[in-house]
């Protein structure tokens, strides 16, 4: 770590590069190439996942970010953010994205859900359609109030709820919970995986109704939703 601006640490998939949200853009990514021309060659050749939290990135400062890695032979693998600009950007540079391991803007488009000792687990609330190649992970509940197109994925410790039309790959319960459930007004995706069983969409079209995904008799089955517990 240079300083409190650009910090760089190893990880199994490569380098984690976070840069501070409050620093000048030109300032900050200037002081991150100093920071890696200091190391020369041993940074080469690294996959890098850049974590910007809630500052917002344009296409622009995304894209000279990526050719300054380039130009040292790393590759500018997956972007976290807390921001939707941010996330646009990515994806127009072909550029993975998913959002920061935690969120602090109470006006940002990704609110994290906080539940009393009645509700039980934390959650991540996205107010907007998730779009092709975004990967939303949640250490508890993920809510969409949105659709989520074909190519993106959610990943979730505990329920999935999309208030919209579900086109991309859901796992919920992904550390082994087999309560949990997927639930969308519309759905008709890739593949859901609840706990350790997967199912494709069937072929077929339906008309959309909401619908709830559960695990019964050893398989996923998809039924009306209805109110849990009724």
């Amino acid at each position: 770590m240079r300083d409190q601006t650009v910090a760089i640490k190893g990880t199994k998939d490569g380098l984690l590069i976070s840069l501070s949200a409050e620093e000048e853009w030109l300032q900050l990514t200037s002081q991150l190439a100093a920071h890696l021309d200091e190391k020369g060659d041993f940074f080469s050749g690294a996959r890098i996942t850049v974590d910007v939290g809630a500052r917002p990135v344009t296409k622009h400062e995304l894209g000279s970010l990526k050719a300054l890695l380039e130009r040292r032979s790393m590759t500018l693998w997956l972007v976290l953010s807390e921001s939707a600009t941010t996330h646009d950007a990515a994806s127009a540079l072909d550029i993975r994205s998913t959002l920061s391991s935690t969120l602090s803007d109470p006006d940002a488009s990704e609110m994290p859900l906080i539940s009393s000792e009645e509700d039980g687990t934390i959650g991540v609330m996205i107010r907007r359609t998730l779009r092709s190649g975004r990967t939303v992970h949640s250490e508890g509940h993920v809510v969409i109030y949105g659709d989520v197109n074909p190519g993106a994925e959610i990943i979730a410790v505990g329920d999935v709820v999309v208030w919209g039309r579900l086109r991309g790959n859901v796992h919920a319960g992904a550390d082994g919970d087999e309560a949990a459930v997927i639930c969308a007004l519309d759905m008709m995706p890739n593949q859901l995986r609840i706990a350790g069983y997967i199912v494709t969409s069937p072929p077929e079209k339906r008309d959309p109704k909401p619908e709830v995904a559960l695990i019964r008799d050893q398989q996923i089955v998809v039924e009306a939703w209805r109110r849990v517990g009724t």
